[in-house]
């Protein structure tokens, strides 16, 4: 059986490493791209299209962001105009089942709160 002062630490440990997932993830953007991305590589402007609400600046900051933190590769194709894809990384598809989960439990929390006030 743990102690005290071994809960507290694991305590602080999960809190610590949910706080690092969170500052990568965090924000208004970041998940909606993800979304986007996890249906297939895309192009700036499909990004700007799927992404309902997006600036185009606000955009280009979350995807440089995320390439940062391995979330997102760039790839720039030598074609007439210059052609520039996102996709996830192998990396962030870890994230997957995460992004999963949240969605699962956002229809049902929604359709919670639904039942709820109809009755």
């Amino acid at each position: 059986m743990k102690s005290d002062k071994q809960k507290i630490q694991a305590c602080k440990h999960k809190i610590r490493a949910i706080s690092d997932t969170m500052y990568v993830l965090g924000g208004k953007w970041k998940m909606h791209i993800l979304v986007a991305l996890y249906f297939g590589t895309k192009r700036y402007s499909d990004l700007l299209e799927d992404v309902e609400g997006i600036s185009g600046k606000m955009l280009s900051r979350e995807l440089k962001e995320m390439e940062t933190n391995l979330l997102v590769k760039r790839t720039v194709m030598d074609t007439r105009p210059v052609t520039v894809t996102y996709e996830l990384t192998e990396y962030c598809e870890k994230l997957v089942p995460v992004i999963s989960n949240l969605a699962d439990w956002g229809t049902a929390h929604r359709a919670e709160i639904r039942k709820r006030s109809n009755t």
